[in-house]
């Protein structure tokens, strides 16, 4: 074979090599951290525009839901809106799931199961188990940001109610019903040094805001809700969602009366820490 005849099958192997068919078996992927965050954001808002960076996820979740016949294709829209949220929760109904566990907020198995056949899930979350923290009930991935913001202010916080805790104070309007969230006492604290406690709960994760005896009933405290933790109530949920708007987590959805920082999950935090 001539040097010009080699030349030329060398090149066709080095184009075959290059070209490589994607596999006739390819199933999309799903990030579970941006559609949680979109099921948390999306309620809140008024209009129709998706979570920066959840669309594409999103709508994998609601074309599995169209599918299942939960979902109108005009809501197919990668918009994580109330209609989805009800859709979501009645695919967590049908697999067995009841109350908070069928709130509509997504969940690593339950997602997982949804996607079968459809998309693969990445960037899952878990909260972990439940476990007692500083006196009260919380679970493992509330209880590492607490302890990473503690080890910010090298102070340790005093924990006066903690989550799983349905009917536990009803001002608390269902918020500590599920997982994610705290209330901190200010006992001791000058009113700065619980304006930094409030920033530094928000750095690692956590939508967090002072409270005080002329916003409802209730004394002085610091009211904490883990960003994308999955258990969640919904009420905690929307508080989230406010947060992210630019709101006080109140029922009258005042301005947000906190620090500002850039707001993070705690996975977020994490990979930048």
């Amino acid at each position: 074979m001539g040097f010009r005849c080699a030349g030329l099958v060398l090149a066709a192997v080095a184009a075959t090599a290059a070209w490589v068919p994607a596999p006739a078996n390819a199933v999309a992927t799903a990030d579970m951290a941006a559609v949680v965050k979109a099921a948390q954001l999306d309620p809140r808002k008024p209009d129709t525009t998706p979570t920066d960076g959840a669309k594409a996820s999103v709508l994998l979740v609601e074309q599995a839901l169209q599918a299942k016949s939960l979902l109108d294709e005009s809501y197919v829209d990668g918009h994580f809106g109330t209609k989805t949220v009800e859709a979501y929760a009645a695919w967590q109904r049908s697999l067995g799931y009841t109350g908070l566990d069928a709130s509509g907020l997504p969940g690593r198995t339950s997602l997982r199961a949804l996607g079968e056949g459809r998309f693969t899930v990445t960037d899952e979350l878990t909260p972990g188990a439940r476990v007692t923290y500083h006196g009260v009930t919380v679970n493992e991935r509330t209880k590492a940001m607490l302890q990473a913001a503690e080890g910010l202010l090298s102070r340790q916080f005093v924990l006066t109610q903690g989550s799983y805790n349905p009917g536990g104070d009803p001002a608390s309007a269902g918020t500590h019903d599920g997982g994610g969230v705290v209330d901190i006492s200010v006992s001791g604290m000058t009113e700065a040094t619980q304006t930094t406690v409030v920033r530094t709960l928000r750095q690692v994760g956590f939508a967090a805001w002072r409270r005080t005896p002329s916003q409802g009933d209730w004394g002085y405290h610091i009211h904490a809700v883990a960003v994308s933790d999955t258990d969640l109530s919904p009420p905690a949920q929307h508080q989230v969602g406010d947060y992210y708007l630019g709101l006080n987590g109140l029922a009258n959805r005042g301005p947000d009366d906190g620090p500002q920082v850039t707001k993070v999950t705690w996975e977020e935090y994490q990979s930048t820490h």
